[in-house]
């Protein structure tokens, strides 16, 4: 069995740059959206000149790629290690709950719903779209078993409970809901997961 050959200290270098920038990016688009965000605003975060920035990520559709890049990696590893003997109902929720807790923390990333060339950064991205076909089919996976245990509406399809789940880890109500200030965050993450899974009746 063949070694991974063993980086130099430069490479070594440059991933850590590189995971400094995605970090910083990851921040400011929590913070203030990505049409708000600036690459120099990115570059100071770091501590880096733009020219250096520029040499990492070539533009800030490449960069906000980065970022979802680096949140569905992180989803995928979350969700492979739900605990397989709960019930796939649970096993959502968890996920849901998950995402809800990174996006107080101010680790999600917000993205514009229509961006051309932001759409278009991210669909020619084969990382990209290769780790959420993978988290899709993953999750998708949870909602079928969820529907055989006859606890999801069998009519609903698939991809409409998806959808939903990842429509709700976004959702605005959690940002009034915070800064009303008459609840704890973990009742307005419990608010939330309720309202996706249970509905208002």
């Amino acid at each position: 069995m063949s070694k991974e050959p063993k980086l130099s200290f430069k490479q070594q270098q440059l991933i850590v740059r590189e995971n400094a920038i995605i970090d910083a990016t990851n921040a400011l688009l929590a913070q203030k959206g990505y049409d708000l965000m600036t690459m120099d605003e990115v570059a100071a975060e770091v501590g880096i000149a733009k020219a250096s920035l520029y040499k990492h990520f070539p533009s800030k559709e490449a960069l906000a790629a980065a970022a979802m890049v680096r949140l569905l990696e992180n989803t995928i590893a979350f969700v492979r290690d739900l605990d397989t003997q709960l019930p796939a109902i649970e096993q959502l929720k968890n996920v849901l709950k998950w995402a809800l807790d990174i996006r107080i923390k101010g680790g999600l990333p917000t993205l514009p719903n229509e961006n051309t060339s932001l759409r278009d950064a991210l669909l020619n991205n084969n990382r990209y779209l290769n780790r959420l076909l993978d988290l899709n089919e993953h999750m998708a996976g949870l909602i079928e078993k969820a529907r055989t245990e006859g606890v999801i509406r069998q009519e609903l399809p698939v991809d409409v409970v998806l959808f939903t789940i990842y429509a709700r880890s976004c959702d605005p109500t959690l940002d009034y809901l915070r800064s009303s200030g008459q609840y704890t965050d973990e009742q307005v993450i419990d608010f939330l997961i309720s309202t996706c899974f249970r509905g208002l009746q």
